[in-house]
């Protein structure tokens, strides 16, 4: 159904996914939990259907849709499957440092191919030393004749290890100015990764080690001028990092409704269903309202974004809302689901490990509240929104 935000082409697209998700990626999820193996096959599958190409311009392949449509696209998927849906959203936050600082050159290498699914891209910022600080990273690029030297290690990498091409921030020099970023082929000596480390949630996602041990890159490799680093890293993550994750909490968020609105109507107690029950009422018309919140958060923001609208703040409140929300909706389903949700027969569990995987990324609940503060205060560090944003046509979203 078309919504204040959606067009026709989107609601057709949410059904593309959902009926791919629900026939593709719901048979293997049981599989998925149980290995807790990176699941190589189906990443490739779910590249090959174009979705990875959603904000990319159709002169290189791509959908250009939009980031309205890539937030549906990562919401159905999400809705199957947290992870599938990391998959999907690391990918395309791989996407914004090619869209937002590659060359010409760069563009046309990379964008087809990304748009086919023939490759899959990732962005590496994160070390274990420095974390959410950027500035603290300590892996480096040291400049050699027509080339960089890049030593170093990156963590926490989303699709490490199906990735076929790494954007990585290192150091350069001193200070904001002293980080640079390069595209990495993922099988350029010098590049190896770290084993594949089972977690908490999303299970059949990686998001993993990547370690440099004096790989050569071309200059050619580097992404912007000398310096851009901390910028491909910022922009990244506001333009598509935050509305991606966003979107993988709204998922999860209308899963863990179905599911546990499902299991109200149909277990009984005292002779009537669950549901019946003033108090476990309540708590569904809490979980619903927090998801009609949240996706009308998150889809006024890209929305924003797709009309060319500086956004900034509202992007770090989609994820805020989303995350949050999502996680308090997950409590309330295991409350509803009581005892039975702690079983994995059931994927309230599942859905509750999953949400907190999309906490940290991008920035904490904490990062948002402190951003969103000076944007209060009048303090704000400007708008990448403005910036980087492109108003979709609408002769392609309708």
């Amino acid at each position: 159904m078309v919504g204040l935000f959606t067009t026709e082409r989107h609601e057709r697209l949410r059904k593309e996914v959902r009926a791919f998700a629900e026939a593709e990626v719901l048979p293997r999820v049981a599989d998925m939990e149980e290995s807790r193996s990176v699941q190589h096959e189906l990443s490739r599958l779910i590249a090959q259907q174009g979705w990875i190409g959603a904000t990319v311009d159709r002169q290189y392949g791509g959908m250009g849709l939009g980031h309205l449509a890539k937030t549906i696209i990562i919401e159905e998927l999400s809705r199957v499957s947290g992870a599938m849906g990391a998959v999907v959203q690391a990918s395309q936050l791989g996407v914004a440092k090619i869209m937002h600082y590659g060359t010409g050159k760069q563009k046309k290498d990379w964008l087809p191919a990304i748009s086919d699914g023939s490759c899959m891209p990732t962005i590496a910022v994160t070390e274990y030393e420095s974390g959410g600080h950027v500035l603290g990273m300590t892996a480096s690029a040291v400049r050699d004749g027509d080339g960089y030297i890049l030593n170093g290690r990156k963590v926490y990498v989303g699709n490490s290890h199906v990735g076929d091409l790494h954007g990585v921030v290192v150091r350069t020099g001193t200070g904001s100015k002293g980080l640079s970023a390069f595209l990495v082929e993922s099988d350029r000596p010098g590049l190896s990764l770290g084993p594949h480390r089972s977690a908490m949630g999303l299970h059949g996602f990686s998001f993993g080690e990547l370690v440099f041990d004096n790989c050569r890159v071309p200059a050619a490799n580097m992404l912007g001028d000398e310096g851009d680093g901390l910028a491909v890293a910022y922009s990244s993550s506001v333009l598509y990092g935050r509305a991606n994750l966003a979107a993988v909490s709204l998922g999860i968020h209308q899963a863990l409704l179905e599911e546990t609105s499902a299991f109200s109507a149909n277990q009984y107690r005292y002779g009537k269903p669950l549901s019946e029950l003033p108090s476990i009422k309540m708590k569904l018309g809490q979980m619903q309202s927090r998801l009609m919140t949240a996706r009308l958060t998150a889809y006024h923001a890209v929305h924003m974004l797709d009309q060319g609208l500086p956004c900034d703040a509202e992007l770090m409140n989609s994820k805020l809302i989303n995350v949050e929300s999502a996680l308090d909706s997950a409590r309330n389903a295991m409350e509803v689901h009581a005892a039975c949700g702690l079983y994995t027969d059931r994927p309230i569990e599942r859905f509750l490990r999953d949400a907190h995987h999309i906490f940290a990324p991008a920035g904490t609940s904490d990062v948002q509240l402190l951003r969103l503060g000076e944007v209060a205060l009048g303090t704000d560090r400007g708008q990448w929104s403005q910036r980087f944003a492109v108003p979709v046509e609408a002769g392609e979203t309708s």
